[in-house]
């Protein structure tokens, strides 16, 4: 399925991609400096919008028949310096570092426990950071179509890697202690109306110590 799923999915994105996700993407990512660390990039479709003010990128990408596309792709827009890490992030070695951005997009739905993601995520930012997302997620303003999505959602997880229709994403990324800046719910034009719901922004690690982290 791993190596399916990779030669599948920009197909199966395209039309997305080009009717809004790859608008999307350049208008969340121009924002992104410093060090950066992208979690699940996939086959690479951030890659052409990092500005040139980051320095240090990372791309944390598990799937070894993603990797195989994601090197391919780096190699063809010249990108060199790039680190590409096999391991999900809830894996990082202590001492791995701390960045300035975590960029995620279309991968929180994904990850076996959303919950442990973030708060991997909320540990290697800096305090201050920012974490860029880009999600498909439940349809909660919508019964009829969160009804649907939780129905679908248990053969959907095993044909589409894992993809969960009706997670709360928004709320995990408050509850693991992110402050949102800035959110913006829309339809992802031209994909299936399942998984059409979608959040975007920005959410910010708080600077003060004692406000890091989701309470006990």
């Amino acid at each position: 399925m791993s190596g399916f799923m990779a030669a599948v999915y920009d197909r199966v994105m395209r039309r997305s991609e080009r009717f809004c996700l790859d608008q999307w993407r350049a208008d969340l990512l121009r924002a992104v400096t410093d060090d950066v660390v992208e979690i699940g990039p996939g086959t690479g479709a951030n890659l052409p919008h990092y500005p040139t003010a980051v320095g240090r990128l990372v791309l944390l990408e598990p799937d070894a028949a993603m990797r195989k596309r994601l090197r391919a792709r780096c190699d063809a827009l010249g990108l060199t310096r790039v680190e590409i890490v096999p391991l999900p992030i809830e894996q990082l070695p202590d001492g791995f570092g701390t960045f300035d951005a975590v960029v995620v997009t279309l991968v929180l739905c994904s990850v076996p426990d959303l919950a442990e993601a973030l708060r991997s995520v909320f540990g290697v930012l800096r305090p201050g950071g920012r974490l860029f997302f880009l999600e498909h997620v439940a349809a909660t303003g919508n019964p009829r179509r969160l009804a649907w999505q939780r129905g679908l959602e248990p053969l959907w997880q095993r044909v589409a890697g894992n993809c969960h229709l009706t997670r709360q994403t928004e709320a995990a990324i408050i509850g693991a202690g992110f402050v949102i800046e800035r959110i913006e719910r829309d339809s992802i034009r031209k994909a299936p109306p399942f998984v059409r719901p979608s959040i975007r922004g920005i959410a910010r690690k708080p600077a003060v110590p004692d406000d890091e982290g989701p309470a006990d």
